[in-house]
């Protein structure tokens, strides 16, 4: 498929700036197919997996079509979760930067409704809601959809499998029919294809196929970080792994020059490789890679499908990539002419659910590993230093350093001493700081690739069981306890269990790792209007 560049599809110079800013050199595949035809007015079905880059798709094109002199309501985007919606809202704040007068308004469950009334009466061109929170004020009629002209179903499967496909119709129905409605789902089951022949007219079906996607035969792992620390977990890494060549990867132009100007800081021998270079500069730093007077490349996508070098040691993945076939062209820079490689991935937060995905569509085997600590790589560094002293001593022509060490002992010093001295002067770091991360490594001996503390294989042995004060007596049914437990928490449906639902209350089955986000999330929450607690289900 062709990526097209952004400039290519007459977009406005303030979009393009403020997509500049944000350092994507060229479309994603859903993006390159999406945008004009959105843009030409058409009903869109929009197929692709989450993390490649749809928000934009669908975003760019809607905000360049919103009047900004007109004030009243004019586009609606529905999506499953509070998470989804906020997520959406900062992405298009990013592309209005320099359209101030376009106002965008997230509205979800979990946060008071007072607020939202509000600022929904202050005056929004675009709102972003979840489908109850949306059906509230429509009854309230704090939202009137006559003037609305574009709509967007986001994550529409996911939505149906959280039981909103009754409030989706409500809403829908309500909005005039003379308008523009794009839908972009992960799977196309029947449900969805049902509300694309009721509620859409003549749609382009826009799909990005899944190539069979292979990884080579290199030791990938990942580790878990926060944001704050990538930049010292990079550089604890790179010290202890000793690389001869690393290529860092990172998604965006500005990222790539801010953290070559860090590493250069921290003494290491970088550049950077990115769309904005002129071609000379590139030829240059290419030449610099390739005979090792700079030994760590950092780069785009984009600039990286130039570099043909074999003897890669590591590559980095400093940002999950948008789109899982740059994760396949990423990792293959490393392992080449039959040499081992290693990739390692940086997760921040619920990255995780990108980089499972990943795992998914490439069937590769990513473990969690822990960062080393300073030890680890005092320990790395002596062997390292040793071998190399061990290696000097056997290739001889000493007689120079030996009349300098002897000269030294004449003054009273042993030539215990001396070594003892020379070895703390090429191996004392007296500015490191040990980080503190809460990570465990994943039991490799069992095979999983993304296992958090705690955690294991068998379905039945990684999920929890939850207690629910709710049961048949509200006439509360599965779908209400995914949509709640989804929609307050972020969490995604599709991964919570078994659900028994009795007179007073409920039992549901969810992985051991969202246990904690799910109780606080639900703190204080209701389910059918009735005010809920949720605890772990005692054992029996």
């Amino acid at each position: 498929m062709n990526y097209l560049k952004f400039e290519e599809m007459n977009l406005s110079p303030e979009t393009l700036h403020a997509i500049s800013d944000m350092g994507f050199e060229e479309a994603t595949p859903i993006q390159s197919q999406s945008i004009e035809i959105i843009m030409s007015g058409r009903d869109v079905i929009g197929q692709s997996q989450t993390g490649t880059g749809k928000t934009a798709a669908f975003g760019i094109p809607l905000l360049e079509k919103i009047n900004q002199y007109d004030k009243r309501l004019q586009a609606v985007i529905l999506c499953p979760t509070r998470e989804l919606a906020i997520q959406i809202s900062e992405e298009f704040r990013k592309l209005l930067k320099y359209r101030e007068n376009i106002k965008v308004i997230p509205i979800y469950g979990g946060q008071p409704i007072d607020r939202q009334i509000i600022a929904l009466r202050k005056g929004a061109q675009v709102i972003i809601g979840t489908p109850g929170r949306v059906m509230d004020h429509m009854n309230r009629r704090t939202l009137k959809m006559e003037t609305v002209q574009l709509v967007v179903l986001d994550e529409a499967d996911e939505m149906l499998d959280m039981g909103f496909r009754d409030d989706i119709e409500t809403i829908l129905d309500k909005i005039p029919t003379n308008r523009q409605t794009m839908l972009f789902s992960a799977t196309m089951p029947k449900e969805i294809l049902e509300l694309t022949h009721r509620y859409q007219k003549d749609p382009e079906h826009v799909m990005v196929v899944h190539k069979e996607l292979t990884v080579p035969s290199i030791d990938q792992v990942y580790f878990e970080v926060k944001e704050k620390i990538k930049l010292d977990a990079l550089c604890r890494l790179i010290d202890m792994d000793n690389p001869g060549l690393s290529l860092i990867f990172c998604n965006t132009k500005k990222l790539v020059d801010e953290l070559v100007e860090q590493l250069q800081g921290r003494g290491y021998f970088a550049e950077g490789l990115h769309g904005d270079m002129k071609q000379s500069m590139r030829d240059l730093v290419m030449k610099k890679f390739r005979n090792r007077t700079i030994e760590i490349l950092v780069a785009t996508d984009v600039a990286a499908r130039g570099i043909d070098v074999d003897d890669i040691d590591i590559v980095f993945n400093y940002d999950i990539p948008q789109d899982e076939e740059y994760y396949i062209h990423r990792v293959g820079r490393t392992g080449r002419a039959g040499k081992s490689g290693r990739a390692y991935t940086f997760v921040v937060g619920k990255e995780i659910y990108k980089l499972r995905e990943i795992m998914k569509l490439t069937k590769a085997k990513i473990f969690l590993k822990k960062l080393p600590s300073l030890g680890d790589i005092e320990e790395n560094k002596t062997r390292y230093f040793v071998d190399k002293i061990k290696s000097i001593m056997d290739e001889g022509h000493l007689t120079k350093y030996i009349n300098i060490v002897e000269s030294i002992i004449t003054e009273d010093y042993s030539a215990l001493d001396i070594a003892a001295a020379l070895m703390k002067h090429n191996l004392y770091d007296a500015d490191a700081e040990e980080l503190d991360l809460d990570i465990e490594p994943a039991d490799q001996s069992r095979g999983s690739g993304y296992r958090k503390k705690g955690s294991h294989d068998s379905t039945e042995e990684n999920m929890a069981r939850l207690f629910i004060t709710i049961g048949k007596k509200e006439k509360v049914k599965p779908n209400d306890i995914v949509g709640a437990v989804a929609g307050e928490t972020g969490i995604p449906g599709r991964v919570i269990g078994h659900i028994d639902i009795y007179e007073e209350f409920t039992f549901v089955d969810v992985p051991k790792e969202y246990v904690k986000d799910i109780i606080n999330g639900m703190k204080n929450k209701k389910i059918k209007g009735k005010k809920i607690n949720i605890e772990r289900a005692k054992k029996k």
